[in-house]
């Protein structure tokens, strides 16, 4: 059954094969891109030093780049920042020793009038930031699905996790499609849009469970289709308004914001449509589906305990 948005049919359950398809396509995909091109990592997640520079004057990339040239380094990663541009985060790939961090500092102390600081990265502490992300996300899946679980019921919380990790893999595989760097920023893009995505889902299955309350007759595939039809159509323009905005300030940071937080933006607006597709056009379809087997299995069981000769409800 189709519902009317803007005077137009529209018919969800009636393409989730489509969208079934193309999830597990870029998933496939996503992964062949991982094993063969891997991620993009910067030195937040390898052994590496980071330069941060501040001039009295506006820089630009090029100036930096040969400024290094001059004492014999050739730097792995600049970005500038500042309200002009007079700052830059010069990055290195392996550790400086505190010779070269010597020179460095000596260097432009006298050339930028201020002396730089020095951090550097070990390969333990990015493992470790990595594996705290992964636990961050797996602790929050679990929480998901009890709490998704207390309010409606155990399928929701599954459909809900399997689109939040969709949504996760879907911004990696485009990371590492385009060599993006990964970093601190990319991480918190990824745990906002967790936050985002399950939000999102949490709006529509409310709907759905609403109107599954409100149905006269709920006892096979075609009545949940139903249902699961209405509550997108009623959720969906809340569905956009409310990633359009978001999408509208991301874009703003993107091209307005300096280099420093653009890959962050750039993740939250692959993370953002993923998000919006995944709430409305894959959780709600593994639901309906999960719960449309459930309901025929209950129905067989009743048929089957039924005593003979008398006859079924």
């Amino acid at each position: 059954m189709s519902f009317n948005f803007q005077n137009r049919e529209i018919d969800f359950v009636k393409h989730r094969k489509k969208f079934f398809a193309f999830s597990g396509l870029f998933t496939l995909l996503g992964i062949v891109l991982l094993l063969t091109l891997g991620l993009n990592l910067g030195i937040d997640f390898e052994s590496g030093s980071r330069v941060d520079l501040l001039s009295t004057e506006p820089i630009t990339q090029e100036e930096v780049m040969e400024e290094f040239a001059q004492i014999g380094f050739t730097p792995d990663d600049v970005q500038l920042g500042g309200d002009q541009n007079e700052m830059a985060s010069v990055g290195f790939i392996g550790v400086l020793s505190p010779e070269e961090i010597n020179e460095i500092q000596a260097y432009f102390a006298s050339a930028y009038g201020h002396e730089p600081s020095v951090s550097t990265v070990d390969p333990i502490i990015g493992a470790e930031l990595a594996r705290n992300a992964l636990i961050s996300v797996l602790i929050a899946s679990v929480g998901i699905i009890i709490y998704v679980t207390i309010r409606f019921e155990l399928l929701y919380g599954i459909a809900a996790i399997v689109a939040l990790l969709h949504d996760a893999f879907f911004i990696i595989a485009v990371f590492s499609l385009l060599q993006i760097e990964v970093n601190v920023p990319f991480i918190a893009a990824v745990l906002t849009i967790v936050g985002y995505s399950i939000n999102d889902t949490i709006v529509t299955f409310d709907r759905i469970r609403e109107n599954t309350k409100l149905a006269k007759r709920v006892k096979d595939f075609d009545d949940l289709a139903s249902i699961v039809n209405k509550s997108l159509v009623q959720t969906l323009a809340r569905s956009i308004n409310t990633v359009l905005t978001v999408v509208f300030a991301a874009a703003a940071i993107f091209i307005f914001g300096g280099e420093a937080i653009r890959s962050f933006a750039f993740a939250l607006l692959i993370g953002l449509v993923a998000g919006t597709y995944s709430s409305m056009f894959l959780a709600s379809q593994l639901w309906l589906i999960w719960k449309a087997n459930q309901l025929k299995k209950k129905k067989f069981d009743s048929h089957k305990q039924q005593p003979e000769g008398e006859p079924t409800v």
